[in-house]
């Protein structure tokens, strides 16, 4: 069939031609976003699940429809080593200048760019000669005290003063979440509890690994009550097969039922290697219906890709010994394992293997929810591990 036709996108971020199985996520998104700019108490979200299951995706989504909401909106993405108020400030710099082109006061705006310049200099944030390029005076005793909570607290206010002023609202989408430390964190959420004792329209929406609640838990005690957590999972069989029969068959073509059996067994659900299968089965089908010879025709393509694209990026950013790590990991299975059993497989003491733990924890590689234990966060990445690294002695 025509390839310049196919539906599918597996690409990092990019919307699926149909988005299944998350209608409640958006309806809760949507009565927030209500909720909020009629200053009306309501949790935040922050979206939590493994790699590959569309947390970026709903983001971009919520966006959307803040935006066609008359939101002003800022979207960042959190990186292991760029600093949170880094992050925020050229942005919030770009949602101040949409804020002064609405009719309405001007001083609160005016104001808001003052407390930006201050939180900047508080900060003494630089990076790689980045400047922020303010032309105006720093706003004394604003947002400069050099300590983030408390400024980061105070620039909120004032940019959501500003957006009140000009009866608009603001959202502050933050992607992978889990690379903030725990004081950037917490600036973070002070600075939302602010916002909902002031019932000020402002709101943070968010997406991180499965570890997000405990890590803003452990931040701030009072987390939970200001938070929601809706999880991203991987999509039922009924759901998997309406994510690719629904976008073919507006193409005029179908799958053969076995064919979709084939498709969920070997992609768990997971939505990414959903549209990775759909991807490679339309290209290699003739003609419609596509079946279960095609999908397994398609599973070299596809496997091969996702090595590529989606492990490979991953695999390259470890040392030799957190591969040794993931291998045991992998030798052990799917699913929670346990660090002990981890440890005796590469022969070592468990408190020889915890750093190496711990720095693949800080990568995003891996997570753990319980003492003892703990799993990877890219799906089936321990078949990954076994096809890169058949052998656990082999090096890499």
């Amino acid at each position: 069939m025509n390839p310049i036709k196919n539906p599918f996108t597996p690409n990092a971020g990019a919307p699926p031609p149909e988005l299944v199985g998350r209608n409640p996520i958006f309806e809760q998104a949507r009565i927030l976003l209500g909720r909020i700019k009629e200053r009306r108490a309501e949790k935040s979200m922050l979206l939590t699940g493994l790699r590959g299951v569309g947390k970026t995706v709903l983001l971009n989504k919520i966006e959307q429809m803040a935006q066609e909401t008359q939101y002003r909106t800022v979207f960042v993405e959190a990186e292991e080593d760029k600093p949170l108020g880094l992050l925020l400030a050229p942005h919030l710099k770009r949602l101040l200048l949409d804020l002064d082109q609405l009719a309405g006061a001007k001083d609160q705006v005016r104001r808001s760019w003052r407390v930006l310049r201050s939180f900047f200099d508080g900060l003494k944030l630089t990076y790689k000669d980045f400047t922020i390029g303010f032309d105006i005076d720093p706003e004394q005793g604003a947002a400069d005290s050099g300590d983030l909570p408390t400024d980061l607290t105070n620039l909120f206010v004032s940019v959501a003063e500003a957006a009140l002023a000009k009866n608009s609202a603001v959202a502050i989408l933050i992607d992978e979440l889990q690379y903030f430390n725990e004081q950037e964190l917490g600036a973070l959420i002070m600075a939302m509890h602010k916002m909902q004792q002031r019932q000020l329209p402002l709101l943070l929406l968010g997406a991180g690994l499965p570890t997000l609640p405990a890590l803003v838990g452990e931040s701030k005690s009072y987390a939970e009550r200001l938070f929601s957590f809706p999880d991203v999972g991987a999509l039922s069989e009924e759901e998997s097969a309406q994510a690719l029969c629904g976008p073919a068959r507006a193409a005029g073509v179908i799958f053969d039922a076995d064919a979709l059996q084939e498709v969920f067994r070997l992609t768990k659900g997971y939505p990414y290697f959903l549209q990775e299968w759909g991807y490679h089965s339309w290209n290699l089908a003739e003609t419609s219906p596509i079946t279960l010879q095609v999908v397994k025709d398609a599973t070299t393509p596809a496997i091969s890709r996702l090595d590529q694209d989606f492990y490979r990026v991953r695999f390259g950013r470890l040392t030799p010994g957190e591969k040794k790590y993931l291998r045991a990991m992998a030798e052990l299975g799917p699913g929670e394992q346990r660090t002990r059993d981890i440890a005796h497989l590469l022969n070592v003491k468990t408190s020889t293997a915890a750093p190496v733990r711990d720095k693949l924890i800080r990568k995003g590689m891996v997570y753990s929810l319980a003492h003892g234990g703990v799993e990877f966060t890219v799906p089936l990445f321990d078949e990954f591990m076994r096809r890169a690294m058949p052998s656990m002695t082999e090096d890499h």
